[in-house]
């Protein structure tokens, strides 16, 4: 046994295995990505940037619940609502400290009409903290412009929740 690891140390015999190894990925396609010009996919489930979602019709999905201000475990999420004249509630308020968000997804899991959904963004780096203070303007402007993925996305995960 003893002359064995001798003869193996003597020979370099794990050098000679790595160089075979690194000769042989040598010639196989490459699995790098050219990543700000070339994406990879994205799973339907990915939990990015937030959005706020509306209705065909253009108004907003939020029923002013809170059930997502108060299952979300960071107090990340601050609600403010009120009556309107025909008698349902809508948010008046709704704000996202994105620094406190630990993308847990149990704002999107406990909203009742998938008005809040974490989309598919994942490229929102910012250079100042208050940048990430998100309102609903900003909620529903990102729901605006992510649309037709965060519907495919709801669609393909559908048939799991």
């Amino acid at each position: 046994m003893s002359f064995q690891k001798t003869a193996s140390s003597f020979l370099l015999v794990e050098i000679v295995k790595g160089f075979a190894l690194t000769f042989s990925y040598m010639f196989r396609p490459k699995v790098t990505i050219n990543y700000p010009f070339e994406k990879g996919p994205l799973s339907p489930r990915f939990r990015g940037e937030h959005a706020l979602r509306r209705y065909p019709n253009g108004e907003e999905r939020c029923i002013a619940c809170k059930l997502c201000e108060a299952i979300c475990p960071a107090q990340a999420i601050t609600i403010e609502a009120e009556p309107r004249d025909d008698g349902s509630r809508r948010t008046t308020r709704y704000d996202i400290d994105m620094t406190k968000c630990i993308y847990c997804g149990l704002c999107q899991e406990a909203c009742p009409v998938d008005a809040i959904v974490e989309g598919p963004n994942f490229e929102f780096a910012t250079e100042t903290r208050e940048e990430l203070y998100y309102n609903k303007a900003k909620l529903l402007a990102n729901g605006d412009q992510w649309e037709a993925q965060l519907a495919a996305n709801l669609e393909a995960d559908a048939p799991y929740r």
